[in-house]
């Protein structure tokens, strides 16, 4: 298992590309996306759990129901959500991609990012079809990157290569995501490739496994979006064995998806509107798994806590508090916390109560642009991570005036 480039690009078969077509108003910034793959690909995907959905998720959920896909279509700047012609503007969209390339639109992944509640105008996205298909490249992950960015400060990717029956394989995505991140399900768009094959059931399989540790351990601000989704296509171009049952194969697999989320993640955590530091709680101790998570997120979504790491301000206080009132059943008495950055490590509380320290040094450890919250629970041996970012005055800057 080793990290590589080429983003979505780097397995077998796919190419990728990324314009402005008019979408967003900063001529600069790209605002539309497309990938595609060679040859017909198992596709799997998870969809955010809000009852307010983007109509590009009810058209994409329709085209794979089969288990198939070959082509990813994402524009950014306009949600597409609570449109009334939303569906047939996505529709519309996956048709514009059957004309420029022959796959069928039915085998299309559709989605959009951006303000909720504003009409989408398709002439653009058709304007530029030609232009975008023209410009597919086995290099354009990060045009296609930066894509579909929002608010996101940077593009989102990485690739890991691996081995499965004997054949080397290669996955690679690309995220968007800065704000609503929040998901319980996903989040915000994240696109991934791979030459591996394996059956579409064992990838749905894989996907919603990893989740479960990985997206759905990720809180900006508390707001789950209505657009979020994450996609997997595999087009078996690799040459493996097509993994269709549990074993050895399909844990290799599940190891370099994990790889390649938890990276996302945490690009994502410390991009986050506003953030200046990417934070990781890490709960260990806990009775159940489902404890350590529930402590984990917690932490993590606490804001009173998110400012404290805003200020660099040593406020063990806010992790009990958030602890507390999580809903996890744990022994106060037996929590312990400690903060942990590239400066070093120092308790702050053990036995669920505050032992003496330095504040200097904290405040050393604590301004560091990546900070880990290790948590003790000390009642078993299950551990959980969860990633977020400071809470700034520079989030209520951006949100302030999103839309205008």
């Amino acid at each position: 298992m080793k990290i590589i480039p080429g983003g979505v690009c780097a397995a077998k078969g796919f190419k990728a590309n990324g314009v402005h077509c008019g979408i967003r108003k900063n001529h600069s910034k790209k605002d539309l996306a497309l990938i595609v793959s060679e040859v017909p690909a198992s596709a799997a995907a998870v969809y955010t759990t809000n009852l307010v959905k983007g109509a590009p998720l009810l058209v994409t959920k329709r085209n794979i129901a089969n288990g198939k896909a070959q082509a990813v279509i994402c524009n950014s700047g306009n949600a597409n959500t609570c449109n009334a012609n939303g569906i047939e503007i996505a529709e519309g969209m996956c048709a514009l991609v059957e004309k420029a390339l022959g796959i069928s639109a039915g085998d299309v992944v559709v989605a959009s990012t951006g303000v909720i509640g504003q009409p989408l105008d398709i002439t653009p996205i058709a304007q530029h079809m030609e232009q975008l298909s023209a410009g597919l490249s086995e290099d354009g992950s990060s045009a296609a990157a930066q894509a579909i960015m929002t608010t996101d400060t940077v593009d989102k990717q990485i690739a890991v290569e691996f081995t499965v029956g004997g054949k080397v394989c290669r996955m690679g995505g690309i995220a968007k995501g800065s704000g609503m991140i929040h998901p319980n399900m996903a989040t915000m768009l994240v696109f991934i490739t791979t030459d591996c094959a394996i059956a579409p059931e064992l990838l749905q399989k894989a996907l919603r496994g990893d989740i479960q540790n990985t997206f759905n351990m990720l809180s900006i601000d508390g707001d789950t979006s209505t657009n979020d989704m994450v996609t997997v296509l595999a087009n078996g171009m690799a040459g493996n064995p097509e993994i269709t049952a549990e074993g050895e194969d399909f844990e290799i697999f599940m190891k370099a998806l994990n790889t390649l989320t938890v990276a996302l993640c945490r690009c994502i955590a410390g991009d986050g509107e506003g953030a200046t530091k990417l934070l990781e709680c890490t709960v260990s101790g806990a009775a159940d798994m489902a404890t350590a998570r529930t402590v984990a997120k917690s932490v993590i979504c606490s804001s009173l806590l998110k400012a404290a790491m805003f200020g660099a301000d040593a406020n063990w206080g806010r992790v009990l508090c958030a602890i507390g009132y999580s809903g996890a059943d744990v022994d106060v008495s037996k929590i312990g916390v400690s903060f942990r950055s590239p400066k070093g490590e120092i308790p702050v509380c053990k036995d669920g109560a505050g032992i003496p320290f330095s504040e200097e040094i904290a405040k050393e450890i604590l301004l560091e642009k990546e900070i880990e919250i290790l948590v003790s629970l000390g009642s078993g041996d299950c551990t959980a991570s969860a990633w977020g970012c400071d809470l700034t005055y520079d989030y209520v800057k951006i949100n302030g005036d999103y839309r205008t």
